[in-house]
């Protein structure tokens, strides 16, 4: 799509009111021409569906309703090939498409396009029809990664990590439960992404410029014609809301967060001095004075785009908050922020699922981390309690049992047999728990315990098969 702006000091279409022409300042202030390039396709749609509207109230000859047609499927097509001369003096896409139709059937005809709407209720209709599309695609990058990341925690049944509170070593647990935990976080992503788009899916076509059009064009037959559910049922509301953008962007900042906690276990993970995980040269750079690094700098801008989307977040609220109802000029500065969102999320989720296909984890160190930090410690404890002693006492002790161990320099495991039983008589002569054991005993729904994780792989992969079907 063309997105050169040509500069022109032609008359705007609202002139009549006004004896001079816009400062060059507050025209390059109110132009969003640049910005709203994505939402052209949409509005040339919403102005055919407008201008069968009026054939049917018989405001046009089916004639003249065919010029209209012919004209907007050229600049859709001119639009689709970047031969669009997009004119400044016009401000946005309605006007800029509104000029075109009237240089191309001339002003009688061309004048009627705008018959009954107004720019107020067209750019909550284009932008709607927009977040459909993009939520749609959004969503199924959001399956690709969980797609990918379950194939993975397959793969990663028996490997053994350590699984951290605080930073701090705490339980070993499998790898495939701990990349679970990202498909259920994109479960619900999936979910608020859904849940957003539903409420977007409605027509505001029709509302005019805040009190309902004057003409009695069929709002629900304009809205099945553009593909909505349904329609918006108050005029102000609908020409004011964008409650269907700062849910979407909502969605997105959590979705980007979830991404950037992954990215950044993944930088935490690559560094030799943790060596769990290696990216591949593909999401990787090298230093410009040291030929000895290897930087995972694109999980990095992952976790920094992530606040770039919390910031767009930011402003949407701010932007919104303190607007009397109903529409304002301030409202154009919301699409910026929606169209940066987007596109961040969609760039953050192809590198993740890019680097989450590539990388490669190293089983034995992750599974010598897990043995070490005292990592039996809770089922030693458990096993107290199921001896018939308090918990509390049975904490005390093995709490007690680490620090001897730390003092001299070894983990809990390596402690001897005489100095185990002696604090804990309950299990003497009893061998230390491996850490499969300990894993196993994590026997709950949603634990790590082998076959607990096993069923939840397979109940994720039912949801991603039908996912997949619907």
């Amino acid at each position: 799509m063309n997105t050169q702006v040509r500069s022109s000091r032609q008359a705007a279409l609202w002139d009549g009111r006004f004896q001079s022409p816009a400062a060059d300042a507050a025209l390059a202030l109110s132009a969003s021409l640049e910005i709203d390039l994505p939402l052209a396709e949409h509005d040339v749609e919403a102005s055919r569906a407008h201008v069968a509207e009026l054939c049917r109230l018989g405001l046009l000859a089916a004639d003249d309703a065919d010029r209209l047609d012919v004209a907007l499927v050229s600049i859709s097509g001119q639009l689709a090939d970047g031969s669009f001369a997009w004119r400044p003096e016009h401000e946005d896409i309605h006007m800029n498409v509104e000029a075109a139709v009237i240089d191309a059937v001339g002003p009688e005809l061309g004048g009627m396009l705008q018959a009954g709407r107004s720019r107020n209720d067209e750019i909550v209709t284009d932008e709607r029809r927009w977040l459909a599309r993009i939520t749609a695609g959004l969503i199924e990058d959001v399956a690709d990664l969980r797609s990918v990341l379950l194939t993975r925690a397959e793969a990663e049944t028996t490997t053994i990590l350590p699984a951290h509170t605080h930073t701090q070593p705490a339980q070993p647990i499998l790898l495939a439960h701990h990349l679970l935990a990202y498909v259920e976080m994109l479960d619900r992503d999936t979910g608020r992404l859904r849940d957003a788009s539903r409420r977007a899916d409605r027509s505001p076509a029709g509302s005019g410029a805040v009190a309902g059009s004057g003409l009695p064009l069929d709002r629900h037959r304009v809205a099945t014609a553009l593909g909505f559910g349904g329609v918006t049922d108050n005029s102000v509301d609908a020409v004011s809301d964008r409650d269907y953008v700062l849910e979407t962007v909502s969605a997105l900042a959590i979705l980007v967060g979830h991404l950037s906690r992954l990215a950044g276990e993944l930088v935490l993970w690559s560094t030799p001095y943790v060596g769990f995980a290696r990216l591949d040269d593909a999401f990787s750079s090298g230093s410009s004075m040291l030929p000895n690094k290897r930087n995972p700098d694109s999980t990095e801008l992952v976790r920094a785009r992530a606040a770039r989307v919390a910031g767009n977040l930011t402003t949407l609220h701010s932007l919104m908050r303190g607007l009397p109802l109903a529409y304002h000029r301030d409202l154009q500065e919301t699409r910026p922020q929606m169209f940066d969102a987007v596109e961040s999320t969609r760039l953050c989720l192809e590198v993740m699922t890019g680097v989450m296909d590539s990388v490669a984890f190293d089983q034995g160190r992750m599974r010598a981390a897990a043995e070490r930090g005292h990592a039996r410690a809770l089922i030693l404890a458990d096993r107290l309690v199921a001896r018939g002693v308090a918990f509390r006492e049975a904490h005390r002790r093995v709490g007690s049992l680490v620090a001897t161990a730390e003092a001299s320099g070894l983990d809990l495991s390596e402690l001897s047999a005489d100095i185990l039983d002696a604090a804990l008589p309950e299990l003497a002569s009893a061998p230390m728990p491996t850490v499969e054991e300990a894993i196993a005993a994590a026997d709950v729904h949603g634990g790590t315990a082998p076959h607990r994780v096993r069923a939840a792989l397979e109940a994720a992969r039912e949801r991603v098969d039908r996912m997949v079907r619907a």
